[in-house]
């Protein structure tokens, strides 16, 4: 039978997850909110993004810029959904995580895209919140439609 100490610790690493899964959740309604000041939260200042060839930024700034130049225009709309977790706590203050992503983005008036994918994340504990410090997707499959103009 485990001590009291050893159940404190068991505990303590399934309130990460849990913290770790509410910040990806978090992060996604931002995303699709188009809630950039608040998205800002789930990022520690010096966080990596790495979302595929020359998509490669440094700084929590650059990201925030990188989406609002790429997906915070009224002509985008998003729906992204991070499925089956698989999150490992490395020790009290770091973690790493991988997620099945499924996004679809509408750019009207013409065209949509669906696509696949898997993130990559690292994540510190500051200040005793759970923070996204490095977060790349490899991408399994897109699928674009464009409509013909009427």
């Amino acid at each position: 039978m485990a001590d009291l100490t050893e159940l404190e610790k068991r505990i303590r690493v399934l309130e990460d997850i849990e913290a770790i899964k509410n910040l990806k959740g978090k992060y996604l309604r931002c995303l699709d909110l188009k809630l950039w000041n608040e998205m800002e939260e789930c990022f520690v200042e010096d966080v990596v993004a790495d979302y595929g060839e020359n998509m490669h930024f440094k700084g929590r700034k650059a990201i925030l810029e990188f989406l609002k130049g790429s997906l915070g225009q009224d002509i985008f709309i998003t729906s992204h959904e991070c499925h089956t977790p698989e999150i490992e706590i490395v020790s009290d203050t770091k973690a790493r995580g991988i997620w099945k992503l499924h996004d679809y983005v509408v750019m009207q008036p013409n065209s949509t895209m669906t696509g696949w994918a898997h993130y990559n994340e690292e994540y510190v504990k500051e200040n005793d919140e759970w923070k996204i410090k490095y977060t790349s997707y490899t991408r399994s499959f897109e699928e674009w439609v464009m409509k013909k103009p009427s």
